[in-house]
């Protein structure tokens, strides 16, 4: 019996996304950041910049006789966006058109009517915060922190 569905949720998430024709151009990682990354639009799965954590999560008896439990969970994820150009409006506006794919990715269709499950490794799972940043350098660059938080049954 596992005893989380964290492991198979985030290979599930991983999975939807990276089959999501609108992050097609997207750089889409597990976990932190690796050396020699290439591209300026990435989305990671499992990581922060802040140092938060992979993931958090919660469990409880779901009733009397401790025979199942149900586990609350949010899956810390982090898209950046960055050019060259200073002009932070066309940096924002893209970090957030690559959270609504992701987004928009985890709704029921006719397609992909088992997304919002995470193909079945959860009840339910959705997208339920986030946190710009935004930081000129060498360029412009944009970052939303955000959560996919997950109901399962184990």
């Amino acid at each position: 019996m596992a005893t989380s569905r964290v492991p198979a949720a985030v290979d599930a998430l991983l999975a939807i996304l990276r089959a999501a024709p609108a992050l097609d151009d997207v750089l889409i990682l597990d976990g932190p950041p690796t050396n020699g990354l290439t591209g300026n639009q990435r989305l990671y799965v499992g990581w922060t910049p802040d140092g938060g954590p992979a993931v958090a999560l919660s469990q409880d008896f779901n009733a009397a006789g401790a025979r199942t439990r149900d586990e609350t969970f949010a899956i810390n994820c982090y898209a950046e966006v960055s050019s060259g150009d200073i002009d932070m409006h066309v940096q924002r506006t893209r970090v957030f058109e690559l959270v609504g794919a992701v987004e928009t990715a985890l709704r029921a269709t006719n397609e992909a009517t088992m997304a919002p499950t995470l193909s079945n490794t959860v009840l339910w799972s959705h997208l339920t915060a986030g946190d710009l940043s935004q930081e000129q350098g060498e360029g412009a660059r944009a970052g939303l922190v955000f959560m996919v938080s997950c109901m399962a049954r184990i």
